[in-house]
């Protein structure tokens, strides 16, 4: 089974470190990307990390990663709470899919806490600020090698 893993990121979180740090934290997404690719090494995961404030090229990256991946960790952004497209996307999807979310979102305004992509992950991490890509990278570790056995 392949050991590649995509963490896709949506708008605004290139944004990360520069934007509302008192929601967000003042880690930047290179930030992100390297504590990602730190934990990926340890669990012997291969990482294609990506970032678009643009839904379609998320939904690419999905489809992409539906011939090459194991898994899908998102952070939608905004797109969480609105995108049917990168729903039907993951859920041509066959993989494993955990959504992150920096902030906790059930106790932000109402809006957001609906999520089209939790009809789809496996498993939600949120409320554990950018920490939470980590621990999803080590879920998604387990959950590739319990699928081997």
């Amino acid at each position: 089974m392949s050991r590649l893993i995509y963490v896709l990121n949506g708008p605004n979180l290139n944004l990360l470190g520069k934007r509302q740090p008192e929601i967000y934290g003042a880690d930047t997404l290179v930030d992100v990307e390297r504590d990602v690719r730190a934990v990926a090494v340890e669990f012997g995961l291969d990482v294609r990390f990506h970032q678009s404030n643009r839904e379609y090229e998320l939904i690419d990256w999905i489809h992409e990663a539906r011939e090459t991946a194991a898994g899908i960790i998102i952070n939608p952004g905004a797109f969480t709470h609105t995108s049917v497209a990168i729903l039907d996307a993951l859920n041509a999807f066959d993989g494993f899919v955990l959504e992150c979310h920096i902030s906790n979102v059930h106790k932000r305004e109402s809006f957001r806490h609906h999520s089209y992509v939790s009809l789809r992950a496996d498993g939600v991490m949120a409320g554990f600020g950018v920490q939470g890509y980590a621990l999803c990278v080590r879920r998604m570790a387990h959950l590739i090698d319990t699928k081997k056995k």
